[in-house]
């Protein structure tokens, strides 16, 4: 799959670490450090925009090191980026933790995949065929 990209940032365009690496990393496009306290959250800017293939969509979501180590999370996770999207990719990150956390330029702030996505089609009935199941949610299956 080919994504086009402009880079307007001050590092190099994603790459996947390793040979079976599912998403690559996104780095925080800032020219100071952005101190997040607790509960806080920032629209972290990564100077990154791309046209993503009709059929696909960019999964942004947490890196787990930051999320481990220091309550680090992608608030919307996974916040979509749709094939259509031509803006600047930004990350809404949030500290779960008690403790502030530095974001230093260039850090690397969170991970997107790239998966395909069908389009519904809805049809309209009066009614839904019966399941095991049933209307039962939150909880209804056991624990």
């Amino acid at each position: 799959m080919k994504v086009q990209i402009v880079n307007r940032s001050r590092w190099d365009v994603p790459s996947y670490a390793t040979e079976f690496s599912a998403g690559v990393d996104l780095h925080a496009n800032i020219d100071a450090p952005l101190t997040l306290r607790p509960l806080e959250r920032a629209m972290v800017p990564t100077g990154l925009y791309m046209a993503i293939p009709a059929g696909y969509e960019g999964q942004v979501r947490p890196r787990s090191g930051l999320a481990a180590k220091h309550g680090i999370t992608v608030l919307n996770t996974p916040g979509t980026i749709d094939a259509d999207y031509r803006g600047e990719i930004r990350v809404i990150l949030v500290n779960l933790s008690s403790e502030p956390f530095e974001i230093a330029p260039g850090e690397r702030i969170a991970q997107m995949v790239f998966a395909r996505h069908e389009v519904a089609v809805f049809e309209e009935v009066e009614s839904l065929d019966e399941t095991q199941r049933g209307s039962g949610g939150f909880g209804s299956t056991g624990k």
